[in-house]
């Protein structure tokens, strides 16, 4: 049976009567720490889950700690009968106070099979007890499809995943139905591995190798310095880019080498352009050049450059721009821009390719205005919506001009199955951080999952995809599974 994908974080509410096999069913699809069971909290709070004076205790137990946990966008199920309308009514409308997805989940079994399932337990429901619940159910069921829940569904395999990946399965399936191609590039975001720095050099030329291996059509690097928050700490190592690029060019042989992206401020534009023509050569033309505004003030700080305004920046970017295919085109004609002023533009030998692609990173409008204008493609963030809606606005802003690409990055987990995936997570999650919302922020998911946001983004308007690998350390394994991904838009 297909399985069904939840939204992270989501409200489940388990409905039906007794010996219907809701804990069971919950047991079987969630981590114990997602659920919220009555029978669980009476024996906390009273003499074990059968002592039903304690039952008044236990709910007021249970109501407390999944508004806690809704309160911290935490996926909660809550496991008791479900009958009480308004309980079933307060949860729902907690879940719309803090936005979060809600549905029931209705447990429909037959009175029999409830009956026999009660008779084989060790400790029985009372009959006349359990004779109430059924009598009650077969009105919750026909109300239930009447109370606002975003969906009333019945008990089979079902997932919480994290959004992007709520509509994979069937992209996944388009994908096999009617392939669409697809570009991966691999960026390395990261220099730290188990060996450490004496054996940097032979880790990354493994890495180049078994991109090519795996199906990669390009390898990007970030330009910085030290290494930025988002990823670790200012005192891990981090390469220099170019020159982790030309390595890298004598490493592979297909590969494309770039920059996600060159921060116009660090290099004098007119030498970043003969860095660039020279990786092209060496390469046997392989070099996209990145270029991006530039946002890390405290790198700025640390190395002693003037941090530009944001205005000043985008002057910047803007005539860069324009210089860098001057640079690599023939003869030394001078250029004189808003900001840039550049007597000779001599740069010989010239690059191998015609144009070396200018590829800007940020997805705000000046900047996509920018990109359209003048750059081969732009690189955006952001979930499907937001890349159908940049891509738009790029044809739209981008005049008589042939159209320009679009590019995705984004930090991609990949298991070969669900329990690998989970496994990743609590391995690679920060200590004190939900294991939910750092599978969101990473995009968790198994390379089916993985298959099915990519198509979709390839649907949105992407003609690349670039993901930086969690957990590639001395383990190249994220490479084989992000390979079986890449064969399927081959």
């Amino acid at each position: 049976m297909d399985e069904l994908n939840l939204p992270a974080p989501c409200l489940v509410v388990l409905v039906g009567p007794g010996a219907s096999g809701k804990s069971t069913w919950a047991a079987e699809r969630f981590a114990p720490e997602l659920v919220v069971s009555s029978d669980r909290l009476r024996a906390l709070v009273g003499a074990g889950e059968d002592d039903l004076g304690a039952s008044t205790d236990a709910f007021r137990l249970l109501e407390e700690v999944v508004r806690l946990r809704i309160g911290r966008g935490l996926t909660t199920v809550i496991d008791t009968l479900g009958l009480d309308r308004d309980r079933r009514l307060g949860w729902l409308g907690l879940a719309r106070e803090h936005g979060i997805p809600c549905v029931a989940v209705a447990f429909d079994t037959p009175a029999d099979e409830c009956r026999r399932r009660n008779r084989e337990r060790v400790k029985r429901i009372p009959a006349e007890a359990l004779t109430a619940q059924l009598r009650t159910w077969t009105t919750v069921k026909k109300e239930l499809p009447t109370e606002g829940f975003d969906d009333v569904l019945r008990p089979a395999a079902i997932r919480v995943v994290p959004q992007a990946f709520v509509q994979a399965e069937d992209a996944a399936r388009r994908q096999v139905e009617a392939p669409a191609g697809l570009r991966f590039g691999l960026q390395l975001s990261s220099y730290t591995h188990k060996a450490g720095r004496k054996t940097t050099g032979e880790w990354v030329r493994r890495i180049g190798a078994k991109a090519e291996a795996a199906g990669f059509d390009a390898i990007y690097v970030m330009d910085h310095f030290r290494q930025i928050p988002q990823v670790g700490r200012a005192w891990e190592d981090f390469l220099e880019s170019w020159t982790t690029l030309a390595y890298l060019a004598a490493c592979t042989d297909r590969v494309r080498l770039g920059t996600l992206v060159t921060g116009i401020t660090y290099r004098n534009v007119a030498h970043l352009a003969k860095i660039a023509a020279t990786l092209d050569v060496l390469s046997g033309g392989r070099a996209v050049c990145g270029v991006g505004l530039s946002w890390f003030e405290a790198e700025h700080k640390a190395y002693g450059w003037d941090f530009p305004s944001v205005a000043d920046r985008y002057a910047l970017l803007a005539d860069a721009l324009r210089l860098l295919p001057a640079m690599w085109g023939p003869g030394n004609k001078p250029f004189h821009g808003k900001v840039l002023d550049v007597p000779d533009t001599t740069c010989y030998p010239r690059p191998l390719q015609d144009r070396i692609p200018l590829l800007v990173g940020g997805s705000g409008p000046r900047t996509l205005r920018l990109a359209a204008r003048y750059a081969d493609a732009a690189n955006v963030f952001g979930d499907v919506g937001q890349v159908r809606e940049r891509a738009e606005y790029l044809r739209a802003h981008r005049g008589d001009r042939e159209p320009i690409e679009v590019t995705h990055l984004s930090t991609t987990l990949i298991g070969t199955d669900h329990q690998q995936v989970d496994a990743l997570v609590n391995r690679l999650r920060p200590r004190n951080q939900d294991p939910a919302k750092y599978a969101a922020a990473v995009k968790a998911g198994t390379v089916q999952d993985q298959v099915g946001r990519f198509r979709r983004l390839a649907e949105a308007g992407a003609g690349e995809v670039m993901i930086s690998l969690p957990g590639l350390d001395d383990d190249l394994t994220p490479l084989d599974t992000a390979a079986e991904v890449i064969s399927a838009f081959r």
